[in-house]
């Protein structure tokens, strides 16, 4: 079974001369172990068509399958308590909570989703993306390097099975790029699902299937 399953997937926006379909009858499957990067012109759906899988924006019509579940045939709350589990996001431009350090950042997503090792589990990750010794700092107080590691451990506190980063690389020098994507790499590696929206090519060169985004349709 795919990790994302999206059929017939639309999204419209009502204006004038009928309105905007940012995405217009998308069809995908994502398997465990798939890093898949989506390429396009700015303004042709890519975010929509993120949020859209990650139970962030309601589509219009068409199916959009997480692990099996369905996540806008939940109510809201549930729905909120199934992203926090199964689906991790990474953004441009990190979304940290600037009145938080780095180890409250991490644990964040616990607040959705309360875990028995959650302290633990933000520890290790911590660790493991060489922040340990920035753990009490704000995010204003870390490189921009280190905040986008910080909210790529956030994004796996509560061990998803899918990672949806929208442009994670662009405001990241190649060091730090390098490493962000060897860690999407990783979890591809290790069974996650991986959706990557980029416009650069040393991103999207990393993915095991590039596809290509215009006017609201993918390009297989």
């Amino acid at each position: 079974m795919a990790l994302i399953h999206v059929e017939h997937l639309t999204k419209a926006y009502p204006g004038r001369n009928g309105g905007v379909k940012a995405i217009d009858g998308v069809s995908l499957d994502v398997d465990g172990g798939d890093f898949v990067a989506v390429r396009g012109p700015s303004g042709c759906g890519k975010t929509t068509l993120l949020l859209t899988l990650g139970g962030l924006l309601q589509p219009t019509d068409g199916v959009v399958e997480v692990d099996g579940t369905a996540p806008y045939r939940l109510r809201p709350e549930a729905r909120a308590r199934f992203r926090a589990t199964h689906v991790g996001f990474v953004f441009q431009q990190f979304h940290l909570v600037p009145s938080l350090s780095v180890a409250e950042n991490v644990l964040a997503p616990a607040l959705a989703a309360p875990g028995p090792d959650a302290r633990d589990r933000a520890d290790e990750l911590i660790d493991r993306f060489g922040l340990a010794h920035r753990a009490d700092h704000r995010p204003s107080e870390l490189s921009t390097g280190e905040r986008q590691r910080t909210a790529l451990a956030r994004a796996l506190l509560n061990r998803p099975k899918v990672l949806l980063a929208d442009e994670p690389t662009g405001n990241l020098d190649p060091d730090n790029a390098d490493v962000v994507l060897g860690h999407l790499e990783v979890f591809a590696a290790a069974g996650g699902a991986v959706v990557l929206v980029t416009h650069e090519d040393h991103a999207a060169d990393r993915a095991g299937r590039v596809l290509h985004m215009r006017a609201g349709r993918l390009e297989h």
